[in-house]
């Protein structure tokens, strides 16, 4: 700022501290004189004289008297805003609602894990959970969310970003379905029905362009926005799902054990990853690498 000095808050405190230049200039160290200059300075920015002779002795005017209840809460709040931030955090007192935006396998599967162990340190602390439509960063960069967790997308060069864990693809079917009755090739993978899923609506996905790579296709007969569902399809039908090794790990209590039945792909579909991102806004606010760390250990566990 070219028309206002800060420091001039200090020089000032202690002039209404002192109620004199003499006792000003002794408490900041400096000569009467420079103490003098800064008098003036001080006068032509709030347009009051400040301190006026009253017979040998200098007075505050009623501007500086008021000044001086403000001034000394300015200038701590000005050192505040100008040092770093206390690392401490009162998680207890800790009032501070986060939005996460994730897929709806994560909302479903690991809120309730998360939850529990967020409000376990701080009860007064609220997660607000949002599907994902996309992987559009802008409600990062926007301040929209707090967190986005799921695979990478673009997410632009100052992301933060941490892995989670990695994952993978497995088909899943009835007990019982024909596929299981003997070892299960890319040509008889190919030759069944399929449930795929995808928020988009989409049919063709890693698989489809494996299969290709051998001359094969799959012939897909539903397409729903969760894994959830197409496991359900699946458990009632010959469709073949295709979901994540982790979200059938987390999900099949909820399914008769004598329902469902996992397979390895035929094909190799490669690896995926689930991280946690964050706009650089947060790096370094304690209360959001807090949650970041609660997030860390739900999927350790």
């Amino acid at each position: 700022m070219t028309d206002v000095d800060l420091n001039l808050l200090t020089a000032l405190n202690a002039l209404l501290a002192e109620g004199s230049v003499a006792g000003a200039a002794r408490r900041l160290g400096l000569s009467a004189s420079a103490m003098s200059r800064t008098l003036a300075r001080l006068r032509e920015a709030t347009g009051d004289a400040l301190l006026v002779r009253a017979g040998r002795d200098m007075v505050l005017t009623p501007r500086a008297t008021a000044l001086r209840e403000h001034v000394p809460s300015l200038i701590r709040e000005a050192q505040a805003a100008l040092q770093p931030a206390k690392s401490r955090l009162d998680l207890a007192d800790l009032e501070r609602t986060f939005s996460i935006r994730a897929n709806e396998g994560f909302v479903e599967l690991f809120s309730a894990r998360l939850m529990a162990a967020v409000t376990a340190q701080a009860p007064h602390v609220c997660l607000r959970f949002l599907l994902k439509p996309d992987k559009d960063v802008r409600a990062l960069r926007e301040g929209a969310i707090d967190l986005e967790i799921g695979v990478l997308g673009d997410s632009g060069p100052e992301i933060h970003l941490q892995a989670l864990f990695r994952d993978h693809f497995i088909g899943v079917v009835r007990q019982g379905h024909p596929l299981l009755q003997s070892p299960i090739t890319p040509e008889r993978y190919a030759a069944c029905r399929h449930v795929v899923v995808s928020r988009h609506g989409r049919s063709h996905g890693p698989v489809d362009e494996a299969l290709a790579a051998l001359g094969l296709s799959r012939r897909v007969m539903a397409v729903v926005p969760g894994f959830r569902a197409a496991l359900a399809i699946a458990s009632s039908s010959d469709l073949v799902a295709l979901v994540t090794y982790s979200f059938f790990g987390a999900a099949r209590g909820a399914f008769p054990a004598s329902e469902l039945q996992s397979f390895a792909l035929p094909v190799d579909t490669g690896t995926i990853t689930i991280s946690q991102m964050w706009h650089p806004r947060f790096q370094t606010d304690a209360a959001h690498r807090w949650l970041r760390e609660r997030v860390c250990e739900t999927f350790g566990a």
